[in-house]
């Protein structure tokens, strides 16, 4: 039984891939600040849970530890805007350092969730593979690739440093995100008959259901070291490859109800189309497809399950913790508020 490290453990994938670790055999020392409630992930005998911020991790989170996952991250482009310095922190100088730490400390394998979205703008017709340049446009994009460049030089053969640039993620988590593509536009369809869709519809954009990207991060602990180490390779599947008009109707097509799509913003000039043949050439194949994570999401709204709210809109509810940490911390006195 392998001990895994898991930072942000409690995240919209953390409380995916900590389940499947498990499930495999694993045991997890399940590290965030838990921004978003601890009771969202599962309990078991096998998780041990640290709350604490990855840029204060120290030695002794990796006693013990063979593996580490390191998904703590300021997780989206607003966020990344709103909060730049903190962003750059987390997602770029504490990963380094986590990759460091754990390095020194004896850890076999350190995997770097990162982002497809350091292509940014790609010229029409490329379709980007992990030997194609990089066009970060955000400080979230930026910072995911300065955090592959400080982790993956540390590779030799006794640690093995693997970034997984992954697509836009999609599907049911129990730490749910309605600010991502296809699941905004599925709970839009959902609860009002109105798909929101950004202007123009024809970017490209890779998406990969958030099992998938678990899984594949799965596949990464058990993969040939000497097929993958201090190699980048994108996650997805050529299937998964949408512009977001064709996605919007497919969206649209697949929730129970009569839908209409509503255009909003600017034109998005993001735009990427992205080659997944190098990881599906190791043996990781995508299991699913946009219309799956539709169905799920549906299902569990419909059952009272999920529903949007304050949590489920990342930058919305950082907004909130800031707003309400200034309050207390307004009022209280000696440590309390009523008691003191």
């Amino acid at each position: 039984m392998s001990n895994v490290l898991v930072t942000g453990a409690g995240g919209y994938i953390g409380c995916i891939l900590v389940p499947m670790l498990l499930e495999k055999g694993h045991k997890v020392r399940a590290l965030d600040r838990y921004f978003f409630g601890r009771d969202l992930l599962t309990t078991d005998d096998n998780i041990e849970t640290v709350k604490e911020d990855i840029r204060r991790i120290r030695p002794e989170h990796f006693a013990d530890i063979d593996y580490v996952i390191d998904l703590a991250a300021l997780s989206n482009d607003p966020s990344g805007e709103l909060f730049q310095n903190a962003t750059w922190q987390i997602n770029h100088t504490a990963r380094v350092n986590i990759a460091n730490l754990a390095k020194q400390c004896g850890v076999k394998r350190y995997i770097l969730p990162s982002s497809c979205s350091i292509y940014g703008f790609q010229e029409e017709g490329v379709i980007a593979d992990e030997t194609s340049p990089t066009n970060p446009l955000t400080t979230y994009a930026k910072a995911n690739l300065r955090a592959e460049q400080g982790t993956l030089p540390l590779a030799d053969e006794n640690f093995c440093v693997v970034a997984l640039r992954q697509a836009t993620v999609y599907g049911y988590s129990p730490r749910m995100r309605f600010d991502l593509a296809i699941n905004g536009m599925t709970y839009g369809a959902w609860k009002d008959g109105v798909l929101p869709l950004m202007r123009d519809g024809s970017q490209w954009r890779p998406m990969v259901h958030v099992k998938d990207t678990a899984r594949a991060m799965c596949f990464m602990l058990e993969a040939d070291q000497d097929k993958i180490n201090g190699q980048v390779f994108n996650v997805g599947s050529d299937k998964n490859n949408y512009q977001l008009k064709p996605l919007a109707e497919k969206v649209a097509e697949t929730v129970p109800r009569d839908v209409k799509i509503e255009w909003y913003g600017d034109p998005d000039h993001r735009s990427y189309r992205v080659s997944f043949d190098k990881i599906e050439s190791i043996g990781f194949k995508a299991k699913y497809i946009a219309e799956d994570g539709v169905k799920e999401i549906c299902e569990a709204l419909d059952n009272g399950k999920l529903d949007k709210t304050l949590k489920t809109i990342t930058l919305k509810w950082y907004q909130e913790l800031v707003k309400w940490h200034k309050i207390i911390k307004d009022i209280e006195l000696e440590g309390g508020i009523i008691e003191l």
